[in-house]
């Protein structure tokens, strides 16, 4: 069965906050620089890793699975001289099965948070700063609305969820259909992710409840549900999850990402406009949010016929299933977390170790 996968390949890329590790207090671009983080990231050591696929982003100086992110700072022709840091990403290589990915990525955030620890600091999983709500900085980008979503995203934090499939497969992908696929059922699985209560240093409320998802309901509107890279292998990239401690959600999020590439039977379609309302009804109210419980269980339900015969093994996808069923997402854990505490970095320190 393992056979079966030949041709697949997968891709992590993670943007994490960076906390104080004395007291956990959430850091951004005005306690950061970027060249002691860049530094400090150019320095470890990366040998058993090929990087030699890694895009060099100006201003950074080297091919490497570690960059510092956050808002270029371009020069009268646009070309980024320097960064206000909002924190660091990982990006693991291209590997094979779902299993390398996700241990190549459980070495790099080691690596990552004992280097961050020689300067002070950890690395946090939170999707949206927990304590600044507004970023303003020159225009970095040609196009108005790029360097609109460019100061947005200076506050959210996200992993993009890599593939690339068998060119037998790939070849025959629809793009047009895809997009309006992934419109239809992304939110409802977006819904299972969800974990970015906080806002402002306090819990994030919205018409007399708290919300599940600042991260959400802020890119909604702007960012892409996907990115489709024709020039990297044709990297299939899904990017409207949510910010995990868990391997386990890590793992799922490759599943249900594969579904919606393999599935054909998967019927339902949606606008873009369609899309954007969605996710916002899900980022205040979770899987409570009307059409989750029904497209989350069609995709969930199919799964196992659609990648068992590849090889792939769906066990894992029962922690989303029990989401689905309780209605307790990773969100309501830091929702307790900050009631009991009653402190943002209590609850940050509760968000840098991988389980």
């Amino acid at each position: 069965m393992i056979a079966k996968r030949n041709g697949f390949h997968f891709g992590l890329e993670a943007e994490f906050l960076v906390v104080d590790a004395a007291s956990f207090r959430p850091l951004w671009h005005h306690d950061l620089k970027f060249e002691t983080l860049n530094t400090a990231l150019e320095a470890i050591s990366v040998d058993d890793f090929q990087c030699d696929n890694f895009k060099i982003e100006p201003p950074h100086r080297k091919a490497s699975p570690y960059v510092v992110e956050g808002y270029h700072l371009p020069d009268p022709q646009m070309k980024p001289i320097d960064l206000l840091p909002k924190g660091v990403e990982i990006r693991t290589p291209v590997c094979a099965s779902i299993e390398d990915c996700l241990a190549a990525f459980k070495t790099l955030h080691t690596r990552l948070q004992h280097a961050l620890a020689e300067l002070g600091y950890r690395a946090a999983a939170l999707s949206f700063h927990p304590t600044e709500v507004h970023f303003e900085g020159p225009q970095n980008k040609r196009r108005h609305d790029f360097w609109q979503w460019a100061m947005e995203a200076m506050l959210t934090y996200g992993p993009d969820v890599n593939v690339s499939l068998p060119k037998e497969i790939a070849t025959e992908l629809d793009f047009k259909d895809l997009n309006k696929k992934v419109n239809f059922y992304a939110p409802a699985l977006t819904a299972l992710t969800l974990a970015s209560p906080l806002r402002q240093g306090d819990l994030w409320r919205i018409r007399g409840r708290v919300g599940k998802s600042v991260r959400t309901y802020h890119r909604s509107s702007t960012a892409p549900a996907i990115e489709i890279h024709p020039d990297e292998q044709l990297r299939l990239e899904f990017k409207t999850f949510e910010m995990t401690t868990s391997l386990t959600d890590y793992r799922n999020y490759f599943l249900v990402w594969l579904a919606l590439l393999l599935d054909d039977g998967l019927k339902g379609r949606a606008s873009d406009q369609t899309r954007i309302y969605d996710l916002g009804r899900v980022a205040c109210n979770g899987v409570q949010a009307e059409t989750v419980l029904e497209r989350a269980s069609e995709v969930l339900t199919r799964v196992p016929e659609v990648l068992n015969p590849w090889g792939f093994d769906c066990e894992s996808l029962d922690l989303f299933k029990r989401r689905l069923e309780t209605g307790h997402l990773p969100a309501d854990d830091i929702i307790m977390t900050f009631e009991r505490e009653k402190s943002i970095p209590a609850t940050l320190r509760q968000l840098c170790d991988l389980r």
